[in-house]
């Protein structure tokens, strides 16, 4: 699972041949989340309310490079590194 950004705390990642829809995982203090890029909404989470809006916020951000990053992974190739959100 390649490391795409860690910031705040809150470390993204993606799986080489995930599934779709197209979606990165985001982690904080143990509690996780899956986020779809296409739209920034919630699949699935548990982290905290502040850590959640930090995330989605940096997706709103970083569109085009998560999906250039998703189609690198389908074909399980390393993802790039995209910018912490500051």
């Amino acid at each position: 699972m390649p490391t795409v950004s860690l910031f705040h705390g809150i470390k993204i990642y993606m799986y080489f041949d995930d599934h779709n829809p197209p979606h990165f995982h985001a982690e904080y203090a143990g509690n996780r989340a899956v986020i779809s890029i296409l739209d920034a909404t919630v699949i699935k989470s548990a982290l905290p309310k502040r850590q959640l809006k930090l995330v989605l916020a940096w997706t709103e951000l970083h569109k085009d490079e998560l999906m250039q990053n998703w189609e690198l992974v389908k074909e399980s190739n390393k993802p790039l590194e995209i910018r912490p959100l500051a």
